[in-house]
């Protein structure tokens, strides 16, 4: 998706918004109830609608969650579009992967089933050439990085919060050639931490390797990567902003903390204008951190649409 310049982010996004309200009857239906334009639409609603402009859908993808919880579901239209534009964003900030290797300690992800960054990762194994791309698990994980750590091999790692944790408790090596990509959260298996706590013990255990972040969503088909371990750099489709916690529906100055609301452009088939729970700063340079969730509360308007 080539996009050179924020007034053509901004029409494709005016045509993307008209195209979903005429689509999407909750996306209109929201509109209505709160009586804004161009609304960013709570993301706690892909829990209780199907949120999709087509009949059909390629692939269905969940959130993590636990058995209790009501878990948030994608209607994904076109999976070719999610599986190119993933590929893309994340070469774009990393380079090819097609000689790397690639490999994924996500057992929470893994265990629930349906999840997108399984199936992103998937798609980043395959499109690798190398023999020793695949999901690991903590028993196989220690061999697996040693003998790539030997043979000097540039290697990715996608790994889950504390499972990334419970490997720096077993394994402790320099490899430069690594680069160890963090994603979600500790899922109730450890004591939760700052992201700079979480990437300071891991690089403890891998002192000569890359520890970045990724930053992805169910309701997203888009992702964002850290570049120094703390600020996320969106792909061009992607756009970022922060919003008041008590009014949702005024976008912050640059600078300031908020709730993070998304546009992202490869979610045409959905709903392209997403307000999270996330708080952050976005800076002058569109790039954003995540620095916690705002739990235990609706944003104003969402609880209008509980069916």
């Amino acid at each position: 998706m080539n996009i050179s310049s924020d007034d053509e982010f901004n029409y494709l996004a005016s045509i993307f918004n008209d195209h979903q309200l005429e689509n999407v009857p909750i996306i209109a239906e929201y509109r209505n109830m709160i009586g804004v334009d161009f609304p960013f639409l709570p993301v706690e609603l892909f829990k209780s609608y199907v949120i999709n402009t087509k009949p059909t859908a390629e692939v269905i993808f969940k959130s993590s969650g636990t058995t209790s919880s009501q878990r948030s579901s994608h209607h994904v239209y076109d999976a070719s579009l999610y599986r190119k534009l993933s590929l893309l964003g994340f070469e774009k900030q990393f380079g090819s992967v097609k000689d790397a290797c690639i490999i994924a300690l996500l057992p929470s992800y893994i265990d629930n089933g349906d999840s997108s960054l399984v199936y992103m990762v998937n798609h980043f194994i395959d499109h690798s050439q190398h023999p020793e791309s695949g999901f690991i698990d903590l028993d196989h994980a220690k061999s697996k990085i040693t003998n790539l750590q030997q043979s000097r091999t540039t290697t990715f790692l996608f790994g889950v919060s504390f499972a990334l944790i419970d490997l720096a408790e077993i394994l402790s090596t320099e490899f430069p050639e690594l680069c160890i990509i963090e994603t979600g959260g500790m899922k109730g298996q450890r004591k939760e931490m700052t992201r700079a706590e979480l990437h300071a013990q891991i690089q403890m255990a891998f002192p000569r390797s890359r520890i970045e972040s990724e930053y992805g969503m169910t309701e997203l088909l888009s992702q964002a990567y850290t570049s120094d371990g703390h600020w996320f750099n969106p792909p061009p489709w992607m756009k970022v902003s922060a919003v008041d916690i008590s009014d949702p529906f005024n976008i912050l100055p640059i600078g300031q903390r908020g709730l993070l609301a998304i546009t992202d452009l490869a979610n045409y088939h959905s709903c392209s204008f997403i307000q999270t729970r996330d708080v952050g700063i976005v800076n002058d340079f569109g790039e954003f951190t995540v620095e916690g969730r705002l739990d235990n509360s609706d944003i104003r308007g969402c609880n209008l649409l509980h069916p």
